[in-house]
């Protein structure tokens, strides 16, 4: 007697021939031939006869080596769970001892023609595999007691701060509009080329960090020095280090003398300050993958692997066109259906990981957009410029454009999935000295300015 044995003959006593493929059971799952041959006699059965199944007399009548066993009262999840445990042992067995020799080739591979990334692929692929074929689907839905016990549950989660996190931008009146960034959801930052995409970008990893949350940021574009120079410029600014001379704030210190190495005197000293107390500095705690640096990886793979070795709490891509995924082989073969695979990848994988997902894209640029210099003036980009994949759009909880010039910027809302479409904040945008903030209105305007921008 076996468990498959016991699992058909329940399902002939209940004429429930749907049963095997409400719980999965596939021919290859069984052991013996016998089990096999008992399967197999079911589905042609029930297919010759609207659905029935045989009778016990009939299914030992045409698999004589068959044990029927009456009256089981285990239940179909039990014994298909069973089937399945043992159907996942014996894969994992044959696989890890494979006559093929594949694994023992792959591996000896390893630094030759194969990467220890392509031999892991390989063992995670199988296992992937494996569990899938081991899964026992027990409903097809939520029924509506359970929908309202569980939301219950989450709202009570949710009202003591346990479940999902909320965290600010540096932006209050945008906070107000869209609540904040919610774990789990996916934020798009959208400008032209040298626009300042990764510069906001890094004014809210400063704000973040300032939380305390945990922030991986994969810096494609900009190399690990310039990218930290810009840093060190927002947090000196959050700290009134310089004073300007046509603003009556102060701000942080030169972005460009930072680069140039064209700090003087009291400027270096405190510059040299804020670096050696750097790591000390924010609650949170920064993982930076910068430009040519050797631990940047570019996979999405690598995105979920990361995810899985650390607790973060926020994930910075600038950006996401960068992704070795968005260019390489896809299923549909369509234009751009890498770029669209990758792009619903990143959205399972922030929210099976239940992070804040924050990714940078170009817009594309329009010729009457391309002026430089004191006449060009602020323009948002529009949704229908974003590159790379309409796809990214749809798994946007929000899209924020932004252009800056001549010290004023501009930050909008273009996809609002919780509100918030068609909000617009102005800014002052002094980025070289660390400054990106919203600009004061009325009578705190007239006495913080001096000037124009």
């Amino acid at each position: 007697m076996s468990v498959t044995e016991t699992l058909i003959s329940k399902i002939v006593d209940a004429n429930d021939i749907p049963a095997l493929d409400r719980f999965g059971i596939q021919r290859e799952h069984l052991l013996t031939e016998t089990e096999r041959k008992s399967y197999d006699f079911l589905r042609k059965y029930s297919a010759e006869n609207q659905g029935n199944a045989p009778s016990y007399a009939v299914l030992i009548q045409n698999v004589p080596d068959f044990v029927y066993i009456p009256n089981v009262t285990d239940s179909y999840e039990y014994l298909s769970r069973q089937i399945k445990e043992s159907y996942g042992k014996r894969s994992i067995g044959e696989f890890l001892n494979d006559g093929s020799g594949e694994i023992a080739r792959k591996y000896a591979e390893i630094g030759k023609t194969a990467t220890l990334d392509e031999f892991i692929s390989l063992l995670t692929g199988k296992f992937s595999e494996i569990t899938i074929g081991t899964n026992v689907p027990v409903s097809p839905g939520k029924s509506l007691l359970e929908i309202s016990q569980e939301f219950r549950a989450e709202y009570e989660k949710r009202k003591a701060g346990k479940s999902f996190k909320l965290w600010r931008t540096p932006f209050a009146s945008l906070n107000e509009s869209i609540g904040g960034l919610y774990s789990g959801d996916i934020y798009g930052i959208m400008a032209e080329s040298g626009r300042g995409k990764t510069y906001l970008s890094e004014v809210i990893t400063d704000e973040l960090l300032r939380q305390g949350a945990r922030v991986l940021v994969k810096s494609y574009e900009v190399k690990s020095y310039p990218w930290v120079s810009r840093l060190i410029s927002i947090i000196t600014a959050r700290e009134g280090a310089v004073s300007h001379a046509d603003i009556a704030q102060k701000v942080g210190l030169p972005n460009k003398a930072i680069l140039s190495g064209n700090l003087e005197g009291d400027i270096e000293t405190y510059f040299f300050d804020v670096l050696a107390a750097l790591n000390e500095y924010y609650p949170g705690t920064l993982y930076l993958q910068a430009k040519s640096d050797a631990g940047l990886t570019r996979t999405l793979a690598d995105l979920d692997r990361e995810l899985h070795m650390t607790e973060l709490d926020a994930v910075i891509i600038d950006a996401f066109y960068n992704l070795d995924d968005c260019y390489g082989r896809n299923a549909n073969k369509t234009a751009g259906g890498a770029a669209e695979q990758a792009a619903r990848k990143l959205e399972r994988i922030i929210g099976e990981h239940d992070v804040v997902g924050i990714y940078t894209v170009q817009a594309h640029t329009e010729r009457q957009e391309t002026e430089e210099g004191e006449h060009r003036t602020l323009k948002l980009p529009q949704r229908d410029q974003m590159k790379t994949t309409k796809a990214l759009l749809e798994i946007t909880t929000n899209l924020f454009t932004f252009d800056a010039v001549n010290g004023n910027g501009r930050l909008g809302v273009d996809k609002g999935r919780n509100g918030g479409e068609g909000f617009t904040v102005e800014l002052v945008a002094l980025m070289d000295y660390g400054v990106l903030r919203e600009l004061p209105t009325g009578t705190e305007a007239a006495a913080q300015f001096v000037g124009n921008f």
